[in-house]
């Protein structure tokens, strides 16, 4: 067996051994409380897979919808936007206190005046998640740039490389992996944020179907729906690893 095969048999054992102490732990924590609010793990994944030829599929397809564009928007702004920031020095002075008076106010609470103006479907949603991950993006791709030895883009000089060359081959690759970083920690942020957007004011999206459910008094519909934001989640955790295996191969190397 080669190196990279044992390694991914770890890393799913690994995922395996968590997924059955959690699924253990959340079975533990039913048996003792014994109530109707806390459904076991087989009763919320009888009710998800239930659930998913009715309409709680429709609601995962909106939800991935709304985050999915909202990331894409977020990287296609914050990346470039943040590699000038960094390298130049003149457009930084001028951009770097406007973003650092407005990066630290909770986007969340422009959610109402978000929703006056876009209104109550997609983009009132899309613009709240990309307006909070846009900002994390920037943020982290400057501060990358700004790490980079100014050796390695005095080498690329010396050797004919014009500006644009500096930033495809030394301040886009050096600040890849900080980026993609930020952007699986902004996945955690953006689903919360999406969760909140959707619990009130739609009817649409899983926020929309647990926050339903809850109401009905429908504990293991509520839980299916926690389910699938999880699984929303950890996917798009999931995808982001696999873009940095693809984007940043030479880490690997590093470590070997």
């Amino acid at each position: 067996m080669t190196w990279k095969a044992r390694k991914l048999q770890g890393q799913f054992l690994g995922y395996l051994g968590a997924t059955i102490f959690l699924l253990a732990l959340w079975q533990y924590a039913a048996w003792s409380l014994k109530t109707p609010l806390l459904p076991t793990p087989g009763a919320a994944l009888k009710a998800t897979l239930r659930l998913l030829e009715a309409d709680l599929g429709r609601h995962l397809w909106v939800s991935t919808y709304r985050v999915v564009i909202s990331t894409f928007i977020s990287l296609f702004l914050g990346l470039p936007l943040g590699l000038i920031m960094g390298y130049e020095r003149r457009i930084d002075r001028f951009l770097a206190p406007l973003v650092y008076l407005t990066y630290p106010i909770p986007k969340i609470v422009f959610l109402p005046l978000i929703l006056l103006f876009l209104g109550l479907g997609d983009r009132s949603k899309i613009f709240l998640i990309t307006f909070i991950v846009f900002f994390q993006i920037l943020v982290t791709t400057r501060d990358a740039v700004r790490k980079v030895q100014s050796e390695t883009i005095s080498s690329l000089r010396s050797l004919g490389g014009n500006r644009a060359q500096i930033y495809r081959y030394v301040l886009l690759p050096a600040s890849l992996p900080d980026v993609l970083t930020a952007l699986r920690l902004s996945m955690g942020t953006a689903i919360a944020v999406l969760f909140f957007a959707e619990s009130f004011a739609t009817t649409e999206g899983l926020g929309y179907f647990i926050m339903d459910s809850w109401s009905r008094a429908a504990p293991d519909e509520m839980f299916a729906g926690i389910i699938m934001m999880a699984l929303l989640g950890v996917s798009l955790f999931i995808v982001v690893d696999l873009l940095e295996k693809v984007l940043c191969r030479w880490q690997d190397l590093k470590g070997n």
